[in-house]
């Protein structure tokens, strides 16, 4: 009796083979993209969420190290000659000395907290350091508010001009496209408050340096005013264009038991 050797499979063939190959491509293409989108997805948490933590925590420290930085109460008061029950005493017209005799303190070096600076328009319990220079790293993401070097100091003939970050790394000029002309703008050193009201904001592009400059009205002028100027990044998440706040001094006062009316009054929100 004989035996037949079984029939062997035909060979696969090439379209088959090269059809696996492409499914198997497929499947690792994919695999990929779902790992990048959960990557991309963490960083923007990160970048959006974990960084004001952070930031946030490092600039209460900062704030907490200022032995003489006011501290807002969140109790209103209603009139700058009266004080809530709990609260600090405000200062009277008397005490609003004229800017015109504003005191000026020597620039510090780089890296160093010198100020602070409260928004009504903000809220009463805003307050942010501000440190010598505007680099990120260094005083940008960490610090809070930075102020541009070689531009003047708080209260001088010139302008005082400052940068923080709009979204991201405690995001102290987070809501500045919300003040408006007459708003209050208040800093204190260690020996004496500012108070200056803001009297304009417009957009311009990263190259247009000229907003900080001594006269921020006009190109290669002189100084002719005591001036604030507030940079950020525009539109929110983008660094296409610059939002420009300015302001000028109306008064000054120096440090002691009472601080500017601005600081403990609520202001009406839109």
């Amino acid at each position: 009796m004989s035996t037949e050797a079984p029939a062997s499979s035909p060979p696969a063939s090439p379209r088959r083979r090269g059809s696996r190959a492409f499914d198997h491509t497929l499947a690792l293409v994919g695999e990929l993209l779902i790992i990048a989108g959960a990557v991309i997805g963490l960083y923007v948490v990160w970048q959006l969420f974990y960084t004001d933590v952070i930031a946030d925590r490092e600039q209460q420290e900062v704030l907490d190290g200022l032995d003489w930085a006011y501290t807002p109460d969140s109790s209103p008061i209603t009139a700058a000659t009266s004080a809530p029950e709990e609260g600090p005493e405000v200062l009277g017209p008397g005490q609003m000395l004229s800017a015109e005799t504003a005191p000026v303190m020597e620039e510090p070096e780089f890296g160093t907290t010198f100020a602070t600076m409260y928004v009504p328009r903000w809220g009463t319990d805003y307050v942010k350091p501000i440190s010598e220079g505007t680099t990120r790293r260094e005083i940008l993401d960490v610090l809070g508010i930075g102020h541009y070097e070689d531009t003047g100091m708080p209260g001088a003939f010139g302008n005082f001009a400052v940068s923080a970050h709009r979204t991201t790394y405690g995001k102290p000029f987070n809501r500045i496209a919300e003040l408006q002309e007459g708003d209050a703008l208040v800093i204190q050193t260690e020996d004496t408050w500012y108070v200056y009201r803001v009297t304009d904001h417009l957009i311009v592009l990263p190259t247009q340096v000229e907003v900080i400059a001594p006269n921020p009205y006009v190109i290669g002028g002189e100084a002719d005013g005591r001036y604030i100027t507030l940079t950020t990044c525009h539109p929110m998440y983008s660094a296409a264009e610059r939002y420009i706040v300015h302001g000028e001094l109306e008064y000054w006062a120096p440090v002691g038991d009472a601080v500017p009316p601005e600081i403990v009054e609520e202001v009406e929100q839109p």
